[in-house]
């Protein structure tokens, strides 16, 4: 069969499966298969394929179709223009989370700005596959070589083979990244940090069961944030401000219904001020900013 007869196959099952963005699913798929890009891919329509590579692309779609992620099976995700390794282990970074790397940079900017600092320490609590904290380090790697001032990343997260895959992704984008093992704050020092940035689990206990399949699919660990959603909240509001040195910033991710309720965790905590919520481009709120001034 060729390229065209097993992208029209491909479709067509996704499709009847009801699975989003099929046409784009099968094209990647292929790509990754077939070891093409996607120009290639469209200019090679009429090429034969290997039965072997057929039948493993009829078995890959048949395992999305059922709710499994293509990143899990090409093993690949961009984010912020890198590319990132995914796996079971990890949750597929997402682009709504973008703006929480593009406002923790700022924050960043502002702190080198106005506390004329030339050493900057930034925290990214709960990893996962360290697409933030890489990414935040990428972002401003041209000002680290013109040694306008030094960054130290810190990442840390409870699962060991999240770990190993953030270090993975630490050497294949080139980002110099410290990890910590660490159930929350439990190995983090206090009082070291300029910034602590976190994307928590935040999706309530019983609502994980009503999403789609393939966000079932990934880990439970990084997704459930309890009955209501706000247990790790409970504990950064308790907590963070222990780590962060006086005047420096806190930017945690949530849920799309989530603004009240986490903002009033943070203002019931004395040590935070400047309390503000920002957007994401689809205008949902996405993530919580707070300053804190250690009385």
């Amino acid at each position: 069969m060729n390229i065209q007869g097993l992208r029209n196959i491909g479709r067509s099952k996704l499709m009847e499966y009801n699975v989003e963005d099929a046409v784009i699913k099968t094209d990647i798929l292929l790509e990754y298969l077939l070891k093409m890009t996607k120009t290639e891919l469209l200019i090679n329509q009429q090429n034969e394929v290997d039965k072997r590579v057929e039948r493993e692309f009829l078995d890959k779609i048949l395992e999305v179709a059922n709710g499994k992620p293509v990143q899990y099976i090409t093993h690949k995700q961009e984010f912020m223009k890198l590319n990132f390794y995914v796996d079971e282990n990890v949750l597929i970074p997402q682009p709504d989370t973008e703006i929480l790397v593009e406002e923790t940079v700022k924050k960043i900017y502002e702190i080198v700005g106005s506390a004329n600092k030339s050493n900057i320490k930034v925290l990214d609590l709960c990893t996962g596959s360290g697409a933030i904290a890489i990414s935040i380090f990428k972002q401003i790697e041209s000002l680290i070589e013109k040694n306008e001032f030094n960054i130290e990343v810190w990442a840390s997260d409870i699962s060991k083979e999240a770990i190993k895959i953030a270090k993975k992704n630490a050497i294949t984008n080139n980002a110099h990244i410290n990890f910590i093992e660490s159930n929350m704050f439990e190995k983090i020092t206090k009082n070291s940090f300029d910034i602590i940035v976190s994307n928590p689990p935040y999706i309530e206990t019983d609502t994980i069961l009503q999403l789609s399949k393939e966000v079932q699919s990934e880990p439970h660990i990084a997704l459930d944030g309890g009955n209501d959603g706000l247990d790790f909240y409970r504990i950064i509001a308790k907590e963070a401000a222990k780590y962060i040195n006086n005047q420096g910033y806190l930017l945690v991710e949530i849920g799309y219904n989530q603004k009240e309720k986490v903002t009033k965790l943070f203002k019931e905590n004395e040590n935070y001020a400047n309390i503000k919520c920002i957007q994401d481009l689809g205008g949902n709120d996405r993530v919580i900013e707070t300053q804190v001034t250690m009385l």
